[in-house]
């Protein structure tokens, strides 16, 4: 059997928020509840499961990779929903999107602060 990444756990404020915000901007379906989670199921069989906490978050980068039109609509949401959004990770090139390997990324945070992204080709494949 290969090895594959099944699930990640996102640690957050409120699961129920941070599900729908993530479902929401990348276009999937509602999230669903399992045990103390809600989860946001990609097309590759991975899951985010979004678990509440007390206290701190502490802040991880989640990179998607979507086909230029799934870009388009979720650049749009994250415009329409008035986001920040950066070119670059270290958040230097506000309002812009990159073009690494000949694709596009943009990077946004969510409710909890964590640094999400979105790409249409796989860095170092151009």
């Amino acid at each position: 059997m290969p090895v594959e990444l099944n699930h990640t756990i996102v640690w957050c404020r409120d699961k129920q928020t941070s599900a729908a915000f993530l479902a929401g901007i990348l276009g999937r379906p509602d999230p669903k509840p399992f045990m103390q989670f809600m989860v946001v199921d990609l097309d590759n069989g991975v899951s985010l499961d979004f678990m509440e906490k007390q206290g701190d978050v502490a802040l991880q980068h989640y990179a998607f990779l979507l086909g230029e039109e799934d870009f388009d609509a979720a650049f749009a949401r994250i415009r329409a929903a008035g986001l920040d959004h950066w070119a670059d990770p270290a958040r230097t090139k506000p309002g812009e999107i990159n073009h690494h390997d000949g694709g596009r990324g943009v990077y946004f945070p969510d409710p909890n602060g964590h640094l999400l992204e979105i790409i249409t080709r796989p860095y170092g494949t151009g």
